[in-house]
């Protein structure tokens, strides 16, 4: 019996190590993110280029505000408005609600957002099922920053680039689109952390608003525990990306033909191109919001 539990052993030790062990195409993956790392790292310390990931940077916050307001209302709050501002800043304001909830809900919530890309980053499929969602959490977003014109430029700026990326090369442009928002996401609530919370105490921060509520620990220790969260977050979407996405990029540019297609490609000669209705859909619903 010993013997069969030590073979057993190594048989799920080999298993877990071949299921982690990433294929070429997950190599390049891997490469290209660990590129947008460096490339997000360079600007986000040049004065002058650090405009070019500006609006990604307010869309992280638009994360980490949607992310309050999400667990506003599964706590039962009630949610009355979602600003961003042009100092990387956001508010939303809800009342009711659980706040040792919906104050980390910020952080945690926009790293898991973070998270998920990157994941879905590893596969063309999975990173269209990644821009529905992302395309639902933007009409919610807008829904309820109807008078904050910074939140609609984003909004309406980032669903163009996910149209113009899905059109492009059979929407493999779309996969790494993807993957730079999970990783700068990821990235930027990794630094927030630091900077409000452990490099320096801002009273208004998210994690001084819960040590005045909890009462445990100060400020900085929460923020500690909340970087350990982003950190594990940032580290289970990329193992699950390599278990979970496994297909070559042939293997993946065949299966994108069939599901969700681009128009004029050859998939959607049998299928419905998807990205198209979706705008339409989308353009619809935003008009009669402006009415």
């Amino acid at each position: 019996m010993p013997y069969l539990d030590e073979q057993t052993s190594n048989l799920y030790a080999r298993d877990v190590g071949t299921q982690l062990t990433p294929n070429a195409t997950q190599k390049t993956t891997l490469i290209v993110a660990g590129c947008y790392v460096i490339v997000i790292a360079i600007l986000w310390h040049v004065p002058v280029l650090s405009w070019i990931i500006y609006p990604f940077k307010l869309l992280t916050v638009g994360f980490h505000e949607m992310s309050h307001a999400i667990a506003g209302i599964l706590t039962c709050a009630t949610i009355h408005s979602v600003e961003l501002d042009p100092d990387e800043g956001g508010e939303t304001r809800m009342s009711g609600g659980i706040p040792w909830i919906t104050l980390p809900a910020g952080y945690l919530g926009s790293s898991f957002i973070g998270a998920s890309l990157i994941a879905c980053g590893f596969d063309t499929n999975a990173s269209k099922i990644a821009c529905i969602v992302l395309g639902v959490f933007f009409i919610f977003t807008l829904w309820w920053a109807r008078k904050n014109w910074l939140t609609w430029i984003l909004i309406l700026g980032m669903s163009g680039l996910i149209v113009l990326f899905w059109l492009v090369a059979d929407s493999v442009a779309l996969r790494y689109f993807i993957l730079f928002v999970g990783v700068m996401s990821d990235l930027y609530v990794l630094w927030d952390v630091i900077d409000d919370t452990i490099a320096r105490k801002v009273n208004s921060s998210d994690a001084s608003a819960f040590a005045r509520i909890c009462g445990c620990f100060p400020s900085q220790v929460w923020g500690v525990i909340w970087l350990i969260e982003a950190f594990m977050f940032f580290a289970a979407g990329i193992i699950v990306g390599l278990v979970a996405f496994k297909e070559t990029s042939s293997e993946q540019e065949s299966a994108a033909a069939h599901f969700l297609p681009a128009p004029g490609s050859s998939g959607a000669m049998t299928s419905v191109p998807l990205p198209g209705v979706l705008l339409m859909i989308v353009t619809t619903f935003l008009w009669k919001l402006l009415l």
